[in-house]
């Protein structure tokens, strides 16, 4: 299977340009690019699927460069209802910083990060106007598909020029580092094609690009902020844990798509572990291989280690195998209600609202329905104290099957 033929099995070509672009992704070694806006300080998964492509081409013995948009970022590019939210230089700066750390790790520095303030700055208006603007026509933006779906309900000036300048960020690195070649989300097609359209008018030269599919979740959404559905990157800001529970949790129609897109496993390991799933899917096989093979990547074999143990702590039941930076992973989304005293559980349930009353509480305790820790409890007199919380700190009751509340000793 040629470099190119991978890429389509994996489903990762969409549009392309250049006519012998095969011939260079098969059998020379490029320079190409990707590029993001730093609208956040980490990237989500909806990145990601770039991030292992330009990693899969890397390893295919292309260079990689990334392209954080400084410069784009402060403008914003055009979403298909409304303009975005203008963000500030100083968070642009400090957006910006967080993701070239970022992707650095990840390709353990074997990646060039590249900033367009760097050069789009150092223009003036008119200079721009009449080195860059000229060469384009209004009606070739005007047909641009995220430009034209904005036409009815409007579209400022800076989101209309958002495309030139990107055009212009291509046709900079294909001067500066003979960068050949851009490969982005199917979304960024007519910015990408106004770079390619520049480099021809401007030096008489061909460029490439292909474009990728977007990665959608079950229910037919983009991975992203914009979404709502952001998974970062950033392990602080999406814990492994939390992460794996997304993964596990993946639909088996959409499983194999995203061994094939997101994960480094040869096309004949991701077909032996769809034959192993087929046989047994309750096992989930595949979900967990993706989730290994992601998390790895991302966080390290300890973190997904660990995303393990609290999953198995929690479906056992047994807490008391969790330390304190576990329990605050595994319950991140609780807010931990504060205890300064010892109270009877019975005290302890109602003061904390978990039971409406004394009388509640105590039926909960006779059925066998409340858990301190994963123990369950059976004495009315039971005596919370710092000795049985985790590290003296924390107290994880469950109240029935799936309810759960954290408390931590102050």
């Amino acid at each position: 299977m040629t470099n190119w033929e991978e890429l389509e099995w994996r489903g990762l070509i969409k549009n392309t340009a250049g006519e012998d672009l095969k011939d260079k992704i098969n059998n020379e070694s490029i320079t190409f690019y990707w590029g993001t806006d730093p609208t956040a300080d980490s990237l989500h998964l909806g990145h990601y699927s770039s991030l292992v492509t330009a990693k899969r081409l890397a390893k295919m013995g292309h260079h990689p460069i990334l392209l954080v948009g400084g410069a784009t970022g402060l403008i914003g590019d055009p979403r298909p209802t409304a303009e975005r939210e203008i963000i500030s230089k100083e968070a642009v700066e400090k957006n910006l910083d967080g993701i070239r750390t970022q992707v650095n790790n990840l390709f353990n520095g074997n990646v060039e990060v590249v900033n367009n303030y760097d050069w789009i700055s150092k223009f003036d208006f008119i200079d721009f106007l009449r080195d860059v603007g000229k060469y384009i026509n209004v009606n070739y933006m005007l047909d641009k598909d995220i430009i034209r779906r904005r036409l009815d309900t409007g579209i400022t000036f800076a989101e209309f020029s958002y495309t030139l300048i990107q055009g212009y960020d291509f046709l900079h690195l294909f001067r500066e580092k003979n960068c050949i070649m851009q490969a982005a989300g199917s979304d960024q097609w007519g910015n990408i094609t106004t770079g390619i359209d520049l480099i021809r008018k401007m030096t008489g030269k061909e460029a490439y690009a292909f474009t990728m599919p977007l990665i959608l979740d079950s229910t037919g959404k983009k991975f992203g902020k914009s979404e709502g559905n952001a998974l970062w990157l950033n392990e602080e800001k999406t814990s492994s844990y939390e992460l794996y529970q997304y993964l596990i949790n993946t639909d088996d129609a959409k499983v194999y798509e995203y061994l094939k897109v997101f994960t480094f496993l040869t096309p004949e390991e991701i077909d032996s572990v769809m034959e192993e799933h087929k046989k047994q899917p309750e096992k989930r096989l595949a979900q967990k291989k993706l989730a290994e093979c992601i998390i790895t990547d991302l966080h390290g074999e300890n973190s997904f280690k660990e995303a393990i143990e609290i999953s198995e702590a929690l479906f056992s039941g047994d807490i008391k195998k969790l330390n304190a930076n576990e329990i605050e992973l595994a319950f991140k989304g609780l807010d931990a209600k504060e205890l300064t005293e010892e109270k009877t559980i019975v005290d302890l349930l109602v003061d904390e609202e978990i039971c409406k009353s004394k009388r509640e509480a105590r039926e909960f305790i006779d059925n066998k329905s409340i858990t301190l820790n994963g123990d369950k409890v059976e004495s009315y007199n039971f005596l919370v104290t710092k000795s049985v919380a985790i590290e003296q700190k924390y107290i994880v009751i469950r109240r029935g099957k799936k309810k759960y509340y954290i408390l931590k000793f102050i």
